[in-house]
């Protein structure tokens, strides 16, 4: 019976930005829950109410979430639409854009890509992109309707992707979706930008890349000659069905479970450049809305960052030197800990390059490259009857490189400094009718750049047990939290360090949900609460908002700055 259950965690994939509303899917397409309805949020302003229902109903709340609007100037805004389209099978949308005439193409002060969407009667979720001028600038995924149908938005920053949208380009999106006679939710959505005209005061050119180079299927990339900093970002993301969208539940080929990987859960997405090792960085643990075998966790309040991927980012700048000689070089992304041959990864990268304008070679050197030994060990303890198998793994790596670039202000040395650490423990019972993982993932970086230092460190956690217990009545419990803190610094004369900024972004979510599986939806008498607490502060203010639901009504919705 269990492995009925696994099928239906199986099943997910997902996407993107500041959320309105989303799910799972492949990097071109579907995710199957086999038992799942799912929905996905927007940053709104929601009316709790009164009294929620016994069990949940036919219809719910429209997906909602604590997170903040993205936060817009108060300057001449012109809005474009870039994609209108409806989704039922894998066909893309194929358009045309130009940038606004009115507030003229150029470096604004800020852009903002909103999705908006509705779907109803029955559907998975599915994952979904946007490509401007071949760059990846939005990845999505949707909600799961209800028979009623629901409606989310999304929004995300896009104002790094200036450069490609200040000229005419050629536009593709795509939600994979099938639609036939069980499967009825045709996927209909409308993507538009808004640029925001800089305030003059505020004016900093260097906030924005000067080229946005998407590295597609190749491998190839060429850089301006004059580039002085370089980043790469990359999308990744388990998906396209499989173990691969629960990869932190894997595990090695000794240990009698479902899903198997060699070397068991550990996973870290890396970047080299000529086949040297450039950049690590920890996945984000992403739950989709169907995850964990429970939709009905996820129909109102979604997991941190279902609907919004972040890509994840590489200072690769110490190799500036190496890429600036004007060939192309090999820039390849792999994910660590898949088993060789198996699919379920897509990461699509960009390239942001910073110019120096009164250079046309900026020359430099890569000075350091220290790569400490990984570290992925997993321990197997056998379980019987109802005492539980357990995997303990521990897993960890740490690169450190440097190096400088001659520019038109003098030379310039960045450092790059990153360690990756994971701890889990995973027990289940025979037939996998309880299931239960603990784990926790910190990815800890200090980039240095002449005598500013960035430390950015990055927490994520999980822990959630789903259990199939008498009447195949399925419960999950989960929490699930994204922490990210950042502080600048300055190194003074004699080598002391001033004040900089600094900020903590917190995302918990907690849901509780049960419903009868393996019957038709209007017998699963399924009940959920949710919960979501989202906290930014920093020395620039402070943000908290919390959100919660009842059987998909929201119950709760409070801020306390």
């Amino acid at each position: 019976m269990r492995r009925r259950v696994m099928s239906m965690l199986a099943g997910a994939t997902l996407a993107a930005s500041t959320l309105l509303g989303a799910g799972p899917a492949t990097a071109d397409g579907a995710v199957d829950h086999p038992t799942a309805d799912t929905a996905r949020p927007v940053a709104t302003t929601a009316r709790p109410a009164a009294t929620p229902p016994p069990e949940f109903g036919s219809d719910w709340h429209d997906p909602v979430t604590a997170a903040p609007p993205v936060p817009r100037p108060h300057t001449r805004s012109c809005e474009v639409t870039v994609a209108e389209a409806q989704f039922k099978d894998f066909t893309p949308y194929e358009g045309t854009y130009a940038p606004p005439k009115k507030c003229g193409p150029g470096r604004w002060g800020k852009v903002v890509l909103r999705l908006d969407g509705k779907v109803k009667g029955r559907q998975y979720d599915r994952l979904g992109y946007l490509r401007i001028g071949g760059v990846e600038v939005f990845r999505t995924s949707t909600p799961e309707p209800s028979a009623d149908g629901i409606t989310w938005s999304v929004e995300k920053d896009v104002t790094r992707y200036s450069e490609t949208l200040s000229r005419d380009q050629q536009v593709e999106m795509l939600i994979g979706n099938v639609v036939d006679d069980t499967y009825t939710g045709i996927i209909d959505v409308k993507a538009t930008l808004t640029f925001y005209a800089q305030e003059k005061r505020r004016a900093t050119p260097q906030a924005t890349p000067d080229r946005v180079i998407p590295l597609g299927e190749g491998t190839s990339l060429t850089t301006p000659r004059n580039s002085e900093r370089i980043v790469a970002e990359v999308y990744a993301t388990g998906s396209g069905g499989g173990c691969e969208e629960y990869w932190y539940l894997t595990v090695p080929d000794a240990a009698p479970y479902s899903c198997k990987a060699d070397k068991g859960p550990y996973r870290e997405v890396q970047v080299t450049v000529d086949g040297q090792l450039a950049g690590i960085a920890a996945p984000f643990p992403t739950v989709w809305t169907g995850g964990w075998s429970n939709p009905f966790l996820w129909y109102v309040i979604p997991g941190p960052r279902a609907f919004d991927i972040k890509p994840v980012e590489y200072d690769l700048t110490p190799f500036a030197g190496i890429l600036n000689d004007g060939r192309p070089h090999r820039v390849e992304v792999s994910v660590v800990g898949v088993p060789e041959a198996q699919t379920g990864w897509s990461t699509p990268v960009n390239v942001l390059v910073w110019q120096d304008e009164k250079s046309e070679h900026v020359t430099g050197r890569l000075t350091r490259h220290q790569e400490g030994a990984p570290a992925n060990e997993s321990t197997y303890k056998p379980g019987s009857g109802q005492d539980p198998h357990r995997l303990d793994t521990r897993g960890g790596h740490r690169l450190s490189v440097s190096g400088y670039v001659n520019t038109s202000h003098g030379r310039v040395t960045t450092t790059v400094n990153r360690t990756l650490a994971t701890t889990s423990v995973h027990r289940w019972t025979d037939g996998e009718a309880r299931d239960a993982l603990k784990a926790t993932w910190t990815d800890r970086e200090t980039v240095t750049t002449g005598r500013r230092a960035v430390r950015t460190d990055r927490t994520y956690s999980m822990d959630g047990t789903t259990t199939l217990g008498a009447g195949d009545r399925l419960r999950t419990e989960i929490s699930l939290r994204d922490r990210t803190e950042s502080r600048t610094s300055h190194m003074g004369g004699g080598g002391r360090r001033g004040n900089g900024n600094w900020s903590v972004r917190d995302d918990r979510y907690d849901g509780d949900a049960t419903y009868t599986a393996n019957v038709p939806r209007d017998q699963r008498h399924a009940v959920g609460t949710s919960r979501e607490r989202y906290r930014l502060i920093g020395d620039t203010g402070c943000y908290d908002r919390t959100l919660a639901t009842v059987q998909g009504t929201l119950t709760e919705d409070r801020r306390r700055c």
